[in-house]
């Protein structure tokens, strides 16, 4: 048996202090005044390293054949990139103040360039089978993209600055990664998301990532103008997508699965929630996601929320085993980007939300009235309530979210809307998230809760 290498990133307790970081280093550390056991590499801030406290300062390489641990925020500085190779694992020690957490500084990049056959994982230190949401803070990359809060904006949890004016930005590559069971919160509306893309820029990649089993949403874009592909949401205890803040970016391949036990939305879409009409707007391009709650579990509410002014062009879609709707437009901002050809949702398929797929109800709600009913069967939209006879949806550990045979996400019981062809988007002839004859879903990625 080999033993692998451990590389603890340290940090000091303080909340807002920086912490160690972890470089090229092979030996043990120099005046550390202990024996270290064969095999195993530890750097913290005891003994004199000589390297700055909190922060990965150079050009750094993290190798598969160790697992780094962050102690506390470790934050990649402006000017520095850490490349971390395919088949590396990362784990947030649960027992810090704060747990561990990755940060990417504005200036700074992360190049964690997986393969579906060695994927890179940030997990939790904690035991195979004692693993669960919250046990570490998650990955947090901050850019120098737009936002509409104002020219710059504080990350929650003291996660540093972002935004800017550099839509193009390059904040690295995120392909093949997973981030599971990770999520603190230190205090209401003061939570860490799976993976938080602060005012990142549509130069970083963004392909093949999974958020599992996080205590706050899966992945949130706050502003920015990034691009993400083939985006798995599993288990997550908050909303599995949101936006906010002027996010004007694309995505393809999207899909989420909740677990009813404590679950949110699908989709949380926003654009200010202080000045609905703020610009940049939130204006994403999103085509082929599958939405699936949980009509089981006591939570998993909306499918999508669309609220707070919010526009965005939304294609492709399978909803299906929410608890609230399928659907639900909240704010006469929102229906003002309903009406201006704003925000427009076409060529999707909803099915079992209960106890309505669209949501008719925001009188009750102390909101201005949106029929959603009526809205849905307008000319064109192709809205549809049926089965999509996806083939094992709600199976939390062996799913399988390919539509079947028969299903009308493949027979133009909803025809498929054309994406750009920009580049980015790619052409299919399917509904929702999954190709029928090529599961993206598997192979890579985790479905256990512990």
């Amino acid at each position: 048996m080999i033993r692998r290498k451990t590389c603890f990133v340290a940090a000091t307790a303080a909340l807002i202090a920086l912490f160690a970081g972890c470089g090229d280093n092979d030996n043990n550390p120099a005046g550390s005044g202990e024996q270290q056991p064969s095999g195993v590499l530890v750097v913290d801030s005891q003994g004199g390293q000589s390297f700055a406290e909190g922060n990965i300062t150079t050009n750094t390489t993290w190798t598969s054949d160790n697992t780094y641990v962050l102690r506390g925020a470790v934050f990649v500085e402006e000017g520095a990139t850490l490349t971390i190779q395919p088949g590396t694992v990362i784990q947030g020690e649960s027992s810090s103040q704060p747990p561990g957490t990755m940060i990417v500084a504005q200036g700074a990049r992360i190049i964690a360039d997986g393969t579906a056959e060695n994927p890179i994982v940030f997990t939790s230190d904690q035991p195979v089978g004692d693993r669960g949401r919250g046990q570490w803070g998650g990955l947090i990359i901050n850019g120098r993209a737009p936002l509409n809060t104002g020219d710059t904006a504080e990350g929650e949890g003291d996660t540093g600055r972002y935004g800017g004016n550099i839509p193009g930005d390059d904040s690295g590559i995120l392909r093949y990664v997973r981030v599971e069971y990770a999520g603190i919160e230190f205090s209401p509306d003061n939570e860490l998301n799976g993976i938080a893309f602060q005012g990142v820029g549509s130069g970083t990649v963004v392909d093949y990532i999974q958020v599992h089993y996080n205590q706050d949403d899966g992945v949130e874009f706050f502003g920015g103008t990034v691009n993400a592909k083939h985006v798995l949401c599993t288990g997550i205890r908050d909303d599995s997508f949101d936006w906010t803040d002027g996010w004007t970016g694309k995505g393809q391949f999207w899909v989420a699965q909740q677990v009813g036990d404590d679950a949110d939305q699908g989709f949380e879409a926003d654009n200010n929630g202080d000045n609905n009409d703020l610009v940049p707007r939130s204006d994403p391009t999103i085509y082929n996601f599958t939405l699936i709650g949980d009509p089981n579990g006591p939570e998993s509410d909306t499918g999508m929320l669309l609220r707070e002014g919010t526009a965005g062009t939304i294609r492709n879609g399978i909803v299906m085993g929410f608890n609230l709707s399928g659907i639900d437009i909240d704010q006469s901002s929102t229906a003002a980007q309903i009406s201006s050809g704003g925000l427009s949702v076409e060529s999707c398929l909803f099915y079992g939300n209960t106890p309505a797929n669209f949501h008719d109800d925001d009188e009750g709600e102390g909101l201005p009235a949106f029929d959603e009913s009526t809205w849905a069967v307008a000319a064109g939209l192709n809205l549809v309530e049926a089965d999509p006879i996806l083939m094992a949806p709600y199976n939390t550990t062996v799913p399988d979210f390919r539509p079947g045979a028969g299903s009308p996400a493949l027979d133009g019981t909803v025809p498929v809307a054309a994406p750009p062809a920009d580049g980015f988007f790619e052409a299919v002839d399917y509904i929702g998230g999954v190709d029928p004859g090529d599961d993206w879903t598997q192979g890579w990625t985790n479905f256990s809760p512990n």
